[in-house]
């Protein structure tokens, strides 16, 4: 999703589809809103009709002397205009109550929108996008549609039906003050087109500004240590600087704009007022004709009232340029918005399923809806018929290739197998592939050429979430969400009991520290375990895959933010925990692969050594100089 400041959204498509999708939201309450609306803006339109009226009587009976039937004839007009007001002051109140629901329940189901959908994008989406950006999407860009659907909206409406109904008003009483009106008004359109088309490009560059300054705010909260450490404070605050003025300097510019155009709105207003007035009273002086559908001749009735209603008109111009700075950066949010809500989710055309299942009387496998601790792939084909196969954490490479860029190839023609209940360790330099591998096992990325077998089905049949649910993942960077301790261990199963709970960290060797917490299981945890050592969160992340109990498990660094002896202590809880199942492990330390199986030397994304620890220090090639010292492990 590219960020041009230049960008100007595609006005048109964008407001019709918000409208669309407001009246999907609400497709009952929005056309009465609307219809509140309406009614209130054309209430808001009469008073020039009954001034007029009332000036006639007042005329007439001034010029007849005959003062007696005034009263009777003015009262009911103020009545029915009491009677108006009542209707716009009930309209209104509606109105309030009903944009407050649609407004704000509006944004409540874009935000649901956004997240649900962007529970749906791939890895690589979060990957390539500053998250502090992302952030913004749910503060700033929702916060200028609310602006815009609570304010600018109804009151673009309001002035658009207003204007309408003073100007059919003005062209029954006279055509030569209209036309001296819309004359004026061309003036100002044309002022509004040159001024406010320069706010509109500024405030669009100043949402985009303002993401940007999140972004940045947000990598430099997380990364605080880090600054400290290399004294890198004046660094920061540069980068700051340099992203804030950027702000400042489009926001100056886009409320300059704006400043300088109401002013101006304002003075032309004057001007034209004056205009009408002079032009009404030479009429009236000169007895020239009135070219009206109304057929009455120029008076003080109706000179009067149109100088009110000018007032009204030019003031309408104004209220519709307040707006299009509120108008253009609400449609800035709203493109950002619909931007991420387009964003093209994480493909899957798996079929093949996990069920639980049990054996039948002939030793063949059943699926059922209890959880029995036994897996199944039921696989269903092309002929109708559906085979059930059992999870067993068979995992084979057979001549994977992968770029994350194309043309940028990360793996080459990777062979290898995992039998259940193997342990396989990757052992190589940064950037040698390790994570590459375990990163498509489980379909974070899609692998270039190759195949990828779990239990001899190819991974692409596999829907995602269920290959995701038969993988066990422990990560070097842990996270923890706000809840409990007991919360953050469940979260690798969430139908786990509690005594579950207790027995998975006391396999991962958490059990101890845990009950030394102030309310023990019930410790409340919150910005990412940030109340808990390192070593303790990666416990947390040990415990959390343990009570989830699956056939295959990935330790990327499981062991790395643990001290020596705390990894001792660990180890025997790891080792437990991998009895019996299939598990890939990316280690550091060589004294946590030494029991695999078969470790795999990675070096540029291919595999240049393979074996057991015995054979490959025997081999004295790569393996053999990490582990004596000759070469380091960066």
């Amino acid at each position: 999703m590219s960020r041009n400041p230049s960008s100007r959204p595609q006005t048109k498509g964008i407001i019709g589809r918000l409208i669309r999708t407001l009246f999907s939201f609400y497709p009952v309450l929005l056309p009465v809103a609307i219809a509140c609306i309406l009614v209130n803006a054309i209430v808001s339109s009469l008073p020039s009709l009954f001034l007029q009226n009332v000036l006639a009587v007042v005329e007439e009976c001034w010029k007849s002397g005959d003062w007696s039937a005034a009263a009777g004839r003015i009262l009911p007009l103020v009545g029915l205009l009491a009677a108006f007001y009542l209707i716009s002051l009930l309209a209104g109140f509606a109105f309030g109550q009903m944009m407050a629901v649609i407004t704000q329940g509006s944004l409540a189901k874009l935000r649901e929108k956004m997240f649900d959908g962007m529970q749906d994008l791939p890895i690589r989406y979060f990957d390539t996008h500053n998250h502090g950006d992302i952030m913004s999407y749910y503060t700033n860009d929702i916060d200028t549609l609310r602006q815009m659907i609570s304010q600018s909206f109804p009151q673009l409406m309001i002035t658009g039906v207003v204007t309408l109904t003073v100007l059919c008003i003005m062209l029954y009483y006279s055509l030569w003050m209209t036309l001296v009106v819309l004359l004026g008004t061309f003036v100002m359109l044309l002022v509004v087109r040159k001024v406010g088309g320069g706010s509109a490009r500024y405030f669009i560059r100043q949402q985009e500004a303002l993401g940007r300054t999140e972004g940045f705010v947000e990598e430099m909260m997380n990364g605080q240590k880090v600054i400290k450490v290399f004294c890198h404070e004046e660094e920061a605050m540069a980068g700051f600087d340099a992203v804030n003025d950027d702000l400042f300097e489009n926001a100056r510019r886009a409320h300059r704009y704006a400043n300088t155009l109401m002013p101006i709105l304002h003075n032309i207003g004057n001007v034209l007022y004056v205009i009408v007035a002079l032009v009404g009273g030479t009429l009236l002086l000169t007895g020239a004709p009135n070219v009206s559908f109304s057929g009455l001749a120029f008076s003080i009735s109706i000179v009067v009232p149109f100088l009110n209603m000018t007032k009204q008109f030019t003031g309408n111009i104004g209220q519709v340029s307040n707006q299009i700075n509120s108008v253009v950066m609400g449609l800035a949010g709203a493109k950002r918005i619909f931007e991420l809500i387009d964003q093209q989710p994480e493909d899957d055309n798996g079929y093949v399923t996990l069920v639980n299942a049990k054996e039948g009387p002939d030793g063949n496998l059943i699926e059922c809806e209890e959880r029995t601790n036994v897996w199944a792939w039921k696989h269903p084909h092309h002929d109708g018929t559906t085979t059930y196969t059992r999870l067993a954490g068979d995992v084979r490479f057979f001549g994977v290739d992968f770029a994350y860029v194309e043309g940028k190839t990360v793996l080459h023609d990777v062979s290898l197998y995992a039998k259940p209940g193997q342990k396989i360790a990757f052992v190589g330099s940064t950037g040698a592939g390790k994570t590459t591998i375990t990163n498509l096992i489980n379909r974070f990325y899609d692998i270039a050429d190759g195949k990828i077998r779990y239990d001899g089905i190819n991974i692409n049949k596999i829907k995602k979430a269920d290959l995701r649910r038969s993988l066990g993942i422990v990560l070097q960077d842990t996270n923890l969400f706000t809840g409990t301790v007991m919360d953050n261990i469940r979260y690798g199963r969430l139908d786990a009991s509690d005594e579950e709970c207790v027995v998975a960290a006391q396999l991962a060797g958490a059990h101890d520290f845990i009950t030394r917490l102030p309310e023990g299981y019930n410790t409340m945890l919150s910005g990412n375990g940030a109340n808990l050592s390192q070593g303790q969160r990666q416990l947390l992340a040990i415990a959390r895959a343990a009570v989830a109990d699956p056939p295959v498990m990935i330790l990327d660094e499981a062991t790395s933010s643990i001290d020596t002896r705390t990894e001792a202590i660990v180890q025997q809880g790891m080792d437990a925990l991998m009895t019996g199942r299939t598990v890939f492990v990316i280690a550091h330390r060589l004294s946590t692969v030494q029991n695999s199986n078969a470790i795999m030397v990675l070096d540029h994304g291919r595999i240049i050594e393979r074996g057991t620890h015995e054979e490959l220090l025997a081999l004295k090639g790569t393996y053999y100089q990490l582990y004596t010292g000759a070469l380091e492990l960066e």
